[in-house]
């Protein structure tokens, strides 16, 4: 494959040469003509749910490595879906006009980019979490999707679980009392990464593409293929793999947005390898509401050996295996717990005595990419289960919570202003991440 110039990208990254406005006008019965960008691991998922959305038509997928698009083929083969258009490069992908839409399943650091510039392509965007790799890109991600007006889902896929959206109904209605707190747990059993030597890349891969954003590293196995979540350089840590969806589901019970205060601790115990994030990390959320009162997010990673809290992790709560990932709301009447993103279950206890309420089960992960296409079609925003917006402030108390814990200390920060309040370090980290921007795949300061 080319290597990329800064004349190749320079054009995208501005919009000046690529813009292709508004994007085509879809009636209810023509097909959304849909491209998917990063099509190993979670890109197999999003091709099997958008293949079960009615009039999606799979036009291409874009991936940097050649084996797992051809994996990807094969896989649409077997699936009877049409022979799709196949990209090595994304820019490429986004001067195709007859794209309507595209899914970005790529590693984290590449999220926001390529949102971005599918936003300035004219195109509407489903956009995996974190849709951020640090707390200003996402921020600009949202001025994108305002600027272009574009439709742009983040995938926070337990917002269109339909018992999740019936229990955060009843919260919000009151069934619990006044509800003053919530938790997240994210306890899954993450073994030993080792230690992997520098080799070359494997043969097909486009490394520098890969690498994009991020400082170029000697390639290793443990910085490729899903291990790059345990890297600073393009990943968040299991806070930012897994936990984002359970701080999406906490903020959503509470009904909060950005918080006041944020502190977090742990590191990465047992292990001797090559993982950078921490494996064990204990997390708070502070939140100071206009009438006065206070709300509260705690946040549990732990990576081995851990217990079980309020049927999380169990079948009840629609759990496969032996992990513990879900949440728990406090009220003053009682309280609740849902399982993962997957489960789209959800149990009550209520009063001292916890008395347990049936399990109420209802959705499927399919029903997020369905509203998200829905809403590409009808063109109303305000459908949207996990517009950009509230993804960015999700991601967003990741970013705060990774930088205390890196910084060592709290973090005192102003919604309003989405700044940490005399804290010129920790700005920085929210500002440009853990390792800045390789030129010329910056994040425009305007977009």
């Amino acid at each position: 494959m080319e290597s990329i110039s800064r004349r190749d990208v320079l054009p995208v990254l501005t919009g000046a040469a690529m813009l292709a406005g508004p994007g085509r006008i879809l009636g209810a019965n023509d097909r959304v003509r849909l491209a998917l960008c990063g099509v190993r691991g979670r890109g197999n998922d999003h091709l099997r749910n958008f293949s079960k959305v009615q009039n999606v038509e799979i036009a291409a997928i874009c991936d940097v490595d050649e084996n797992v698009a051809a994996k990807c083929l094969s896989n649409m083969e077997r699936m009877n879906l049409p022979k799709p258009a196949v990209y090595g490069d994304v820019r490429k992908l986004l001067e195709q006009k007859n794209i309507d839409a595209i899914s970005i399943a790529t590693p984290n650091h590449w999220h926001t980019p390529i949102a971005i510039w599918a936003c300035q392509a004219g195109k509407d965007v489903y956009v995996e979490k974190p849709c951020s790799h640090n707390l200003w890109e996402g921020g600009q991600l949202v001025k994108a999707a305002k600027k272009y007006d574009r439709i742009v889902q983040h995938g926070t896929q337990i917002r269109s679980a339909r018992a999740i959206r019936e229990a955060v109904q009843k919260l919000h209605e009151g069934e619990l009392g006044e509800v003053y707190m919530a938790r997240g747990n994210c306890f899954k059993w993450r073994d030993t990464i080792g230690h992997a030597a520098v080799e070359a890349p494997p043969a097909g891969v486009n490394y520098d593409l890969w690498t994009g954003p991020a400082p170029v590293r000697p390639f290793t196995k443990n910085r490729f293929h899903y291990n790059w979540h345990w890297n600073w350089a393009y990943g968040d840590g299991d806070l930012g793999n897994q936990g984002v969806h359970q701080i999406d589901m906490a903020r959503w019970a509470l009904g909060v947005g950005f918080p006041n205060k944020v502190s977090a601790v742990g590191g990465h115990f047992m292990f001797d390898d090559d993982q950078e994030t921490p494996n064990t990390l204990n997390c708070a959320f502070e939140f100071n509401l206009p009438d006065g009162k206070r709300k509260m997010i705690t946040f549990d990673v732990r990576h081995w050996m851990t217990n079980r809290e309020a049927g999380i992790g169990t079948p009840e709560l629609g759990a496969r295996d032996r992990n513990g990932v879900g949440n728990i709301v406090y009220g003053s009447k009682g309280y609740l717990s849902t399982g993962d993103e997957d489960a789209c279950t959800y149990k009550v206890w209520m009063g001292k005595d916890q008395e347990a309420q049936p399990s109420v089960h209802g959705g499927t992960e399919a029903d997020h990419f369905r509203n998200f296409i829905e809403c590409v079609v009808s063109r109303n925003k305000a459908e949207l289960h996990a517009p950009i917006e509230e993804g960015h402030i999700s991601a967003g108390l990741m970013h705060l919570a990774n930088a205390s814990y890196r910084l060592g200390r709290t973090i005192h920060f102003d919604p309003e202003t989405q700044q940490a309040i005399g804290d010129s370090e920790a700005n920085a980290l929210l500002r440009d991440g853990p390792r800045g921007y390789r030129k010329p795949f910056e994040v425009p300061e305007t977009v």
